[in-house]
């Protein structure tokens, strides 16, 4: 009776830390979707504060008092610091939301950059992305042929720090009105796609893609739409 308990305070405590990030990272919707550069480990050295703040108020204060130390371009170093911080904490919930659902654990070792977690003893690395403007068919042919979009992401995956070529599970996001970035931010909403998904997950349907390196990755896309 005490581990029922127990179990359905955790449930409460994760639901109520969720539903913050949530409510902050909608903070963010107000600005522009833009970055004004590719993604560096220069710039990521510079803004790597954004592991370590969850409220958007306090963000917006580390920004202009990073500005103080570095001569970067102010306005393109608000929005890089702006777009990493809302990445990686939407991506955070996000891996909340899948290591909640049954036969899905979590990888041992936080700092694994290769794998987040695995489903039924499969490891993936979990990488949330809008529709690609470059990508050369409309979203409807990405849907019809979901293997086309994936080696697409892989070869055109940024060259930093997390660039690799093992098993991923992308979230794509789409919205009709074309804010998809949006979406990352509605974490109840994607809860119900994570939920349906684990739940009628099917090993031999994962893609696999021969990578530039010959390599063999098994891959998959959650849909996620509006």
């Amino acid at each position: 009776m005490a581990s029922t308990s127990y179990s359905n305070s955790f449930n409460i405590l994760a639901r109520v830390v969720l539903e913050h990030i949530e409510n902050e990272l909608k903070k963010r919707w107000p600005y522009r979707d833009v970055w004004f550069r590719r993604q560096n480990n220069i710039w990521d050295n510079q803004s790597n504060f954004i592991y370590n703040i969850q409220d958007f108020d306090e963000l917006i204060e580390r920004i202009k008092s990073q500005l103080q130390h570095n001569q970067f371009n102010k306005k393109e170093f608000f929005y890089y610091s702006l777009n990493r911080w809302y990445n990686y904490w939407s991506a955070r919930a996000v891996e909340q939301l899948f290591i909640d659902q049954p036969n899905v654990n979590a990888v041992l070792n936080e700092k694994d950059r290769l794998k987040d977690f695995s489903i039924q003893g499969i490891s993936f690395d979990l990488k949330t992305t809008k529709f690609p403007k470059g990508f050369q068919k409309d979203f409807a042919d990405a849907q019809k042929y979901p293997e086309m979009l994936i080696k697409w992401l892989y070869k055109n995956q940024s060259k930093g720090r997390r660039f690799h070529l093992e098993n991923r599970l992308f979230l794509v996001v789409f919205a009709a009105n074309g804010e998809h970035y949006k979406l990352k931010a509605e974490i109840s909403w994607l809860r119900a796609l994570i939920e349906n998904y684990v739940s009628t997950f099917e090993p031999e349907k994962l893609i696999s893609v021969t990578t530039a390196t010959n390599k063999t990755a098994l891959s998959d896309i959650i849909w996620a739409t509006r």
